[in-house]
């Protein structure tokens, strides 16, 4: 192994790690000898990954589409010490047919993929790294920040996904510039056989793994905050991302409706 590929960070964990792409790239870490930290959604799927991650360290839970579990979640992450990179890899995609709303009121979409990654940023202490899951379809996003919650527009799942991934994006740059010691990149790990995917997609969830990983442990001198990745390649994000207006505007709507402000 190189220079640039020599691993740094020990401690790992992967938001939506108990299936695809979080599993495969726990299970690669694990390999890789680093201490990683699993998450599920409830107890079961928690106990189910370790099962399948053999060698996790350990695993967390909570139900990213709940402030109150979402919260607690942050507080069972603080309670295992300091970590050396979160990777936000937890998200769901456009398969409703109709507007959800989770139990505080809020569109499902964004409260898993948007609100879930910035209270765990906001309450979790701030590790080495921050990688945030993106999608090359952030690009057909909408920046627009006046209907988060889909309450006035007629409701469109595909649109509603390509919003959060864009808004995972932005978070990622704010971030970035908000805490510049602190290593934070985004991610398009590429069309994947999982279950978001589909089984047409045409890349391999290995490689898509790898790439989190990659950024996760990397030495190699392109892992540079605020840069935003297609694979392990530097790519060009949505132009919104740049937007410090656009940032900000997202972090004050997350505070908003979740009453968390961050640091």
């Amino acid at each position: 192994m190189g220079r640039q590929e020599r691993a740094t960070i020990a401690r790992v964990l992967i938001t939506g790690s108990t299936d695809g792409l979080g599993r495969e790239s726990a299970r690669q870490l694990v390999a890789g000898g680093h201490e990683v930290v699993l998450h599920g959604r409830s107890e079961q799927r928690a106990d189910e990954g370790l099962v399948a991650t053999l060698g996790a360290a350990d695993a967390v839970v909570g139900d990213l589409a709940s402030i109150d579990q979402t919260v607690a979640l942050a507080g069972q992450v603080r309670a295992l010490g300091r970590l050396d990179v979160v990777i936000h890899n937890a998200g769901i995609g456009y398969g409703e047919p109709s507007r959800v709303e989770t139990e505080d009121g809020l569109e499902h979409v964004f409260q898993i993929n948007v609100l879930a990654p910035y209270l765990l940023t906001a309450l979790v202490p701030a590790p080495r790294r921050l990688i945030y899951l993106s999608s090359g379809l952030h690009r057909d996003g909408d920046a627009n920040l006046d209907d988060l919650q889909w309450e006035r527009r007629r409701w469109d799942g595909y649109q509603a996904y390509c919003d959060s991934k864009l808004f995972d994006t932005v978070l990622a740059a704010a971030v970035a510039r908000r805490w510049p010691a602190v290593t934070t990149t985004s991610l398009e790990p590429g069309w994947v056989k999982t279950k978001l995917g589909g089984a047409d997609a045409p890349g391999d969830v290995k490689s898509g793994a790898g790439a989190e990983g990659w950024l996760a442990t990397s030495d190699d001198p392109r892992v540079r905050s605020g840069q935003h990745f297609d694979g392990r390649s530097p790519a060009a994000a949505h132009p919104a991302v740049a937007d410090v207006a656009i940032q900000d505007g997202l972090l004050a709507a997350c505070e908003r409706v979740s009453g968390v402000g961050l640091a």
